[in-house]
């Protein structure tokens, strides 16, 4: 398991019945890594999994990895409401063939730091797998310091990389003094990332990449590789999309920007609803926009 590059965080493709669109799903994974992408992340906040059921999250996992085979490791998201689930879906996602995990703190307790480092600790030792902390505070009102991922470092050697979407980049520079080359570091926003790889991270959990994966591949690329004035012409061109990804409504908007590109469909499971109005005419703007004064 190697945690570098730019992963894509899927988005959870429905029918018109709103049941998981598997034919669809094949498809897009196979694009995004014939772009280029090192690993697929599924059922995380972009990929709905709050609204899949067990289930429905370990046959994801199964259409992922028999689409993709031996060519990237699909990671899932293991979020769950109790640490005893939390376990489960990490153990069946080692045995579908799944070659790392995406582990979050619970969805609905936010406790103290004991109890959300006890959470996360069962998990990943449960597992041979390796693992990648995810830290949202924004999302999950749960905030691992630097410190408290070094110690989670310093406890499992299975635990490898961590995904970080403070939105603060100094968090990376502040676990990069920590744990050195210990831990990879990914960007977990889409409109950091620049300044991210300029902080030292390493890889990227991305949620553009779903309709643009080209341009985010060539994006990170640039960055990594210290080819500024490209990274920046790219980066100021694609900010007004990589914003979308920062904001409540974010699973909407990006599914509406694979439509826009041919490449899936808009449909949201309650309690999100497709966006309408003038939400929807300014959001097509910013879209097409970006479309018609697309970099080549």
């Amino acid at each position: 398991m190697e945690w570098k590059g730019v992963m894509p965080a899927i988005t959870t493709c429905f029918d018109e019945n709103l049941q998981i669109d598997h034919e669809f799903t094949a498809r897009h994974v196979k694009w995004l890594v014939e772009h280029g992408s090192t690993g697929i992340v599924t059922n995380g906040s972009l990929g709905e999994g709050a609204t899949l059921t067990f289930d429905e999250k370990v046959s994801l996992w199964k259409t992922c990895v028999e689409a993709v085979g031996d060519k990237v490791p699909v990671i899932p998201a293991i979020a769950a409401l109790s640490t005893e689930e939390g376990i489960k879906l990490a153990k069946t996602a080692e045995e579908v063939g799944c070659k790392g995990l995406m582990v979050l703190p619970p969805y609905v307790h936010k406790g103290d730091m004991h109890e959300m480092k006890y959470h996360v600790s069962e998990i990943i030792k449960s597992t041979e797998l390796s693992c990648m902390l995810y830290n949202n505070p924004i999302a999950y009102g749960t905030d691992y310091s630097a410190e408290d991922i070094a110690e989670l470092a310093d406890k499992h050697d299975n635990l490898q990389a961590v995904k970080e979407s403070s939105g603060d980049a100094r968090r990376i520079t502040a676990i990069k003094a920590l744990v050195g080359d210990r831990l990879a570091v990914f960007a977990g926003l889409d409109d950091v990332i620049v300044e991210g790889i300029n902080a030292g991270a390493t890889g990227w959990i991305a949620g553009l990449v779903n309709a643009m994966p080209k341009e985010s591949i060539d994006l990170f690329n640039f960055a990594l590789n210290g080819e500024k004035e490209k990274a920046f012409e790219l980066y100021r061109w694609f900010l007004p999309l990589l914003r979308l990804d920062t904001v409540p409504k974010f699973v909407q908007y990006i599914k509406l920007v694979q439509e826009k590109v041919g490449m899936g469909n808009a449909r949201v499971r309650p309690p999100r609803l497709e966006i309408i109005g003038e939400e929807l005419e300014e959001t097509l703007r910013i879209i097409d926009t970006a479309l018609v004064t697309k970099i080549d």
